[in-house]
Order: C-alpha cells, then sequence, then structure tokens
C-alpha cells in the first residue's frame, strides 16, 4: 500500500503566478494581483487571467509516483467544435516525460457573439503520474494554459522539497492570446514556454487571451514583479478589438514603458510588434468569429479606408512601435525592438497556416519560440547571458 506525503500549494512550489487566492477547495493562482484585478471587472480578463499559462509546480524528490487533486474550469464555446481537454505536463530534469488530462471539473459555456458565460459546477478530479524513476531529481508539473484550475492537493509516495531560487535569470512576459497559448500547443508547447526552455530561463508568462490592451494596472503588475528580462508584444489586440486611434496609441506605448521602467531602470526591455496576420495586415477591426462547417475562424470588419481617421492595422502598429523605440533607445540602450514578422512572416503561411486566420497551430508555436530563442537569447541577442 503507498504511503503518500502531502505537501501543501504555496509559493515555495509553484511558479510563474503573481499571487495565490484561497479558495474553497484549496488555493487558484492568478497571473494578476488582486489591486490590479479590482480596477477592471470584465469577466473575460478574469477568466483569462486566471488560466494558468506557464504556470507550473516545481520541487525536488525521489517520488516514483505523483498525484495531483484539481478543480478544473473547461471553456466550451456555445456553437463551436468542442475543445479538447487541457493538458498537465510531467517535466523531470528538464525533459518532458508524462502528459494527462483531468476528467471532471466545472464546465464555462461562453457565448462569443455576446460574451455571456454560464458556468455548470463539477466535481474535483486526480491528475496520476507513475513509473518516476526511484532517485532525487527535480520535477515540474506544467498546468493546463487554457484552463482555470484550483489546486486542491499534491501527493507524492516521498518527501518534497523546494527548489532553491536564483539559478536562472527571470523572463517576464506580456502579449496576447497569441502568447497565452492555444490549446493543442500544450502548457510546455506555447511559444514563449519553448523559448524559455531553450533560453534556460524562469517564465513568468503574462500573456493574456484578448487583452494585451497596455493597461495601467498590467504595467503596474509588471513593474512590481522582480525580473532580469522582460519583454511586451503589442498591437494584435488593440487592432481586433479597435479599442483606440492612432492618437492614442502612441502615448499610451510610452506611460506602458515608462510605468516598467520605473521598476526596472536598467534590465533589457525587448518590444515586439505584431507576427504576420493577413486579416489584420491592412484591415482594421473589430474582429468577427465566424463558424463555417464546425470549423471557427475570424474576419476583420473594419475598412481600410479607414486608417486615414487614425484606425489601428498591424502595419500602423509596428510602424508606430520601431518609431517609439528607435526614439527611446537614444537615451535608453537596454531597450530593443523586434518585428515579430521575423517570427512568423510571409514564408511561413504555406507550411504553417494560422488554423483560424488569427492563431499559431501547435507547430506554429514552437517555430516563433525557437527563432525568439536563437534572435533573443542568442549570442548577440538583447537577452543573451553576459560572455555570450
Amino acid at each position: 500500500m503507498t504511503e503518500w506525503t502531502t505537501t501543501a500549494v504555496g509559493p515555495d512550489v509553484l511558479r510563474g503566478a503573481l499571487e495565490l487566492e484561497r479558495t474553497a477547495h484549496g488555493v487558484l493562482p492568478h497571473r494578476l494581483p488582486a489591486r490590479a484585478r479590482r480596477q477592471c471587472p470584465d469577466p473575460y480578463l478574469a477568466m483569462v487571467e486566471s488560466q494558468p499559462s506557464g504556470v507550473r509546480l516545481a520541487f525536488r524528490t525521489r517520488a516514483t509516483a505523483v498525484e495531483l487533486d484539481v478543480l478544473p474550469t473547461k471553456v466550451v464555446y456555445r456553437d463551436a467544435p468542442a475543445t479538447p481537454d487541457g493538458l498537465y505536463e510531467l517535466v523531470v530534469d528538464g525533459v518532458v516525460t508524462d502528459r494527462a488530462v483531468a476528467h471532471g471539473g466545472n464546465v464555462r459555456t461562453v457565448d462569443m457573439t455576446t460574451g455571456a458565460a454560464v458556468t455548470d459546477p463539477g466535481p474535483v478530479a486526480t491528475v496520476r503520474f507513475t513509473g518516476l524513476a526511484d532517485r532525487e531529481k527535480d520535477v515540474e508539473i506544467w498546468l493546463p494554459q487554457a484552463e482555470v484550475t484550483e489546486l486542491v492537493a499534491l501527493r507524492t509516495d516521498a518527501p518534497v522539497a523546494a527548489v532553491a531560487d536564483g539559478a536562472r535569470r527571470v523572463w517576464l512576459h506580456h502579449g496576447s492570446s497569441i502568447s497565452h497559448g492555444s490549446r493543442d500547443s500544450g502548457p510546455t508547447g506555447t511559444w514563449p514556454a519553448v523559448a524559455a526552455r531553450t533560453g534556460g530561463v524562469e517564465l513568468i508568462n503574462l500573456g493574456f487571451g484578448g487583452n494585451a490592451l497596455l493597461d495601467p494596472f498590467t504595467a503596474r503588475a509588471m513593474r512590481d514583479v522582480p525580473a532580469d528580462l522582460i519583454s511586451v508584444k503589442i498591437g494584435i489586440n488593440l487592432v481586433n478589438t479597435d479599442l483606440m486611434r492612432l492618437r492614442a496609441f502612441g502615448p499610451a506605448v510610452h506611460g506602458f514603458l515608462d510605468t516598467l521602467r520605473e521598476g526596472h531602470p536598467s534590465a533589457p526591455l525587448l518590444v515586439v510588434s505584431p507576427i504576420l496576420c493577413p486579416i489584420q495586415e491592412d484591415t482594421p477591426g473589430p474582429l468577427a468569429p465566424e463558424f463555417e462547417g464546425g470549423t471557427l475562424r475570424f474576419r476583420a470588419t473594419g475598412d481600410p479606408a479607414e486608417r486615414a481617421a487614425g484606425k489601428l492595422t498591424l502595419a500602423v502598429i509596428r510602424e508606430e512601435l520601431a518609431r517609439i523605440t528607435a526614439s527611446r533607445a537614444a537615451e535608453d540602450p537596454n531597450l530593443h525592438y523586434l518585428d515579430g514578422r521575423e517570427l512568423y512572416g510571409e514564408s511561413d503561411l504555406a507550411g504553417s497556416p494560422l488554423p483560424d486566420g488569427l492563431h499559431p497551430d501547435a507547430a506554429g508555436h514552437r517555430r516563433i519560440g525557437e527563432r525568439f530563442a536563437e534572435r533573443v537569447f542568442g549570442e548577440g541577442g538583447p537577452f543573451a547571458a553576459k560572455g555570450a
């Protein structure tokens, strides 16, 4: 009979979350602090910031079996094809060795046309990993990037010790759903996770689906997080929500970067413009979802002529970001710019198209992450380790 050791889930064994909320079942990781959440009561932001993209349990143990009780909230979209359950990925000494899903949990049904949502409650589920090597090892359990996950209990058949902090540089990243990650990529397959694992850094991923909107509360949250390296991927959500015009965009970018510099005055700071997205290159938003033959695609509903009135497109945003960063870099030598089309551009469309017209697939995430690691963490890159 297995003798289990139960370990409380707290900051000592959890990476990638900014805050833990105590719930009736256990703890809920948040990627925005409570102060930021109070400043924007938008239910969609509340959902995506509590989806634990990049969040993982990390500990050292000689356990051969691990159980994690969770209460997931699975999201389904009305009139859309069923989405697969989120993956939990086991990483042992840096290598992905197993994957599992949690059967059960809550189901949140969202109407994409109105934003209305209804949640049906479900039971706690248990995720099991067995057959681990009987030796001391570093273990990580990466949580599903698109499923809100309450952590109820962690059990192992040997004691657990926290992994010491400080061995690796901390990379703090903010972006849209493309940074947040789609379901088919898996939690270690989102492009920021691929880049972080390749670059040998600790990831804090503040990629929020639909919510990379230059919000001041996000900038303040990032300002207050200890980090060695910072990146912000700006643009696509501002176009597909049709949130602001060119007159507001430039000052908002400056304000966001000013706030980051209040907390991180000299850290390498990288501004990344949007990857290629043909439906929005020259056509303003907002976007509209369309379901054809059981397939979801997005369509830009704006008029290209509206650019003259200050409506934003991806081409306009790239031009403005390049101008702003070049101007600021004259006084900020640690500020850098990367054109997102270097990560995914025209030559990638044929071999790795955007399945819904907006989001990369799993292969696209890998490609973007590998290119980011090469250009940014590699020799001569803005995040290269000293001496590299």
